[in-house]
């Protein structure tokens, strides 16, 4: 049996197959779907999971060589919330912010895209495995 702080089998089956350079998409409610890229949904309600409470858990076993947010997401969040998506990636994983539109550029061709409750604005997540 695999021993993960996870239980949800279709987030630990999409995280197996995201393999070096594949990138993962951590979304927000809003976000809208990519018919070709596999989805799981872990939406609630409004705010839960939260994507900080997502990146939390998945970063207890994977490890992005590269995260990218939307530049407009410092604009638009207070220095708490900020601190909090960076607690939630973890020391030594720094973020490069893009406008959201180029942001929306790194999803076609993703591995994968997890859902969150989240209603935040501009919180949308894209990671590519090391």
């Amino acid at each position: 049996m695999i021993e993960t702080r996870i239980l949800n089998p279709h987030l630990l089956a999409l995280l197996a197959r995201v393999r070096h350079t594949n990138r993962l998409v951590i979304a927000d409610a809003m976000f809208p779907s990519w018919p070709d890229i596999p989805e799981v949904d872990l939406s609630l309600v409004a705010g839960l999971p939260s994507i900080p409470q997502v990146l939390a858990a998945i970063r207890a076993t994977w490890r992005p060589g590269a995260v990218w947010m939307a530049s407009e997401f410092n604009q638009h969040n207070d220095t708490v919330i900020r601190a909090e998506f960076a607690e939630a990636l973890g020391a030594g994983c720094p973020i490069e912010f893009e406008p959201h539109l180029r942001l929306k550029e790194r999803v076609p061709g993703a591995t994968g895209l997890i859902r969150t409750g989240e209603m935040r604005i501009y919180t949308n997540v894209v990671m590519e495995s090391r």
